[in-house]
């Protein structure tokens, strides 16, 4: 099954990814993403479930009234580690944690 994922900053300023209800105009199975400071001095990004530390699945929705700004197009290394963590179906081989009550780091 295809999914309309989108990459959404909602009116608080936060990024989240989730899929997209057009018959609830609303996100679903939301996650939020983080910059996470690396060794390296770089960023790396993290997936967590938006209501983590409270919920440890993706779940929950944000109505599309709470949309500030949706991006044209979402790199597909954050949808693939998305739907991954989402559904606990591996998409492709990856060295990362599966388990997303611990985030996921890209």
């Amino acid at each position: 099954m295809a999914y309309d994922i989108r990459l959404v900053k909602i009116v608080t300023g936060e990024l989240t990814i989730g899929k997209y209800d057009a018959e609830a105009k609303a996100l679903t199975e939301v996650a939020i993403m983080q910059t996470v400071p690396s060794q390296q001095g770089g960023v790396q990004i993290m997936l967590l479930p938006y209501g983590y530390p409270f919920e440890q699945e993706f779940c929950g929705k944000i109505e599309e009234k709470h949309f500030l700004y949706v991006y044209s197009k979402v790199p597909q290394e954050i949808t693939d580690k998305y739907l991954e963590n989402s559904s606990n179906i591996t998409l492709k081989s990856g060295g990362l944690d599966p388990n997303p009550s611990s985030g996921i780091i890209l």
